[in-house]
């Protein structure tokens, strides 16, 4: 622990740095094959929820009864393939599409009685597929009016170039998250969508950490010709990788109990929906505050005529200077050589010199 401290320090102190900035390629191709898979994941379609589609929810409360006992129940009185999931205190959650053609209360009936239990035991609850719509609509009315507010704050807190690196950024973030939900087959409830509005605010967060750590670097940098914009934001983003580092592993600690302890081996497969959201999200946002929003944002300020003629300033600053380094090399080198010689040598032409300077000074003899 000790070392990754001093590691952060020398980080903050610019005596080791990481060059993000100048890998950006290597870094847009990773996201780009991350986003790709994650697109053909979501091409295949995502799982959406009773609450998204509409169906029927009944829940059962029986101590002892198991997940596959409900499921093959389950699977014998309706014909479409009903999802079930355990929740707490012995309830066990049936979920059945709208193509169900029987009704409700034929399903509870049947339920109770292949089940033994009384039929008071089990609660019934319809979800029509308009109530459904009116929520997608709601969700994704949300999720475009966050991104706004947020686009609208950045460009008036910092600049335009940071609210479009850091847009980008949370549109990655998003993708990344929605495709591994379809991937792996994981369904889509409004816990799911709180995941992922609690995700990007995470993003964002980070995001704004390393802005404000780049923006206070590259204040009046147009007035030297040491540093240019790229190597400022890359100063900048090492300062702040272990405090995102940290925030990121702290965050995900319990984020990871959740999924694996609560979800897998507990068996409550409620908090799957939000839990894998979050694990997902928090990754995917600690990276691309690192290798996408900084990365991005100085690839646009570059473009700007006062930072291309910094960068050309800076580079014959450099060049100048190792030319002025390599000559005084070689004045070195020469001198050396000088008293790298033999004593004799060194005394012969000293004669030698003196001999000539004594040839030709006129007699004063008489």
């Amino acid at each position: 622990m000790s070392r990754f401290s001093n590691l952060g320090h020398r980080l903050y102190q610019g005596e080791v740095s990481f060059d993000f900035v100048g890998r950006r390629k290597l870094w847009y191709s990773i996201s780009g094959v991350i986003v790709l898979v994650a697109a053909i994941g979501l091409a295949m379609g995502l799982h959406l929820g009773i609450e998204f589609k509409g169906g029927s929810v009944y829940t059962v409360t029986k101590p002892g009864l198991t997940v596959s006992q409900a499921q093959d129940t389950a699977d014998g009185i309706v014909s479409s393939h009903p999802l079930v999931q355990s929740t707490d205190s012995n309830k066990i959650r049936i979920q059945v599409s709208t193509d169900e053609t029987k009704s409700s209360d034929e399903i509870r009936s049947q339920l109770s009685q292949k089940l033994n239990v009384p039929l008071d035991t089990v609660e019934a609850q319809v979800i029509g597929p308009s109530w459904g719509k009116q929520i997608s609509n709601k969700a994704l009315t949300g999720l475009v009016v966050f991104m706004v507010l947020v686009t609208v704050y950045l460009a008036i807190a910092f600049e335009w170039r940071m609210a479009v690196a850091a847009l980008v950024a949370l549109i990655h973030d998003l993708l990344i998250t929605i495709g591994v939900y379809a991937l792996v087959g994981f369904e889509v409830t409004p816990g799911t969508v709180i995941g992922f509005l609690t995700i990007l605010g995470y993003s964002l967060y980070d995001t704004v950490v390393v802005f404000d750590t780049v923006k206070e670097n590259a204040k009046g940098i147009t007035k030297q010709n040491k540093l240019t914009y790229s190597e400022a934001a890359n100063a900048g983003l090492n300062q702040t990788l272990v405090r995102s580092l940290n925030t990121t592993v702290v965050a995900l600690l319990p984020v990871a109990a959740l999924l694996f302890i609560g979800g897998g081996l507990l068996g409550a497969g409620t908090l799957n929906d939000i839990s894998l959201a979050l694990f997902i999200g928090l990754a995917a946002g600690a990276y691309s505050s690192i290798c996408v929003a900084t990365p991005l944002l100085a690839q646009l300020k570059e473009e700007q005529p006062e930072m291309k003629a910094l960068r050309k300033r800076v580079l014959q600053h450099r060049a100048a200077a190792a030319a002025k380094a390599e000559a005084g090399d070689a004045v070195a080198t020469d001198e050396g050589a000088e008293d790298d010689q033999p004593a004799g040598m060194v005394g012969q032409r000293g004669r030698s010199a003196g001999t000539t300077r004594a040839k030709g000074r006129p007699s004063t003899k008489r």
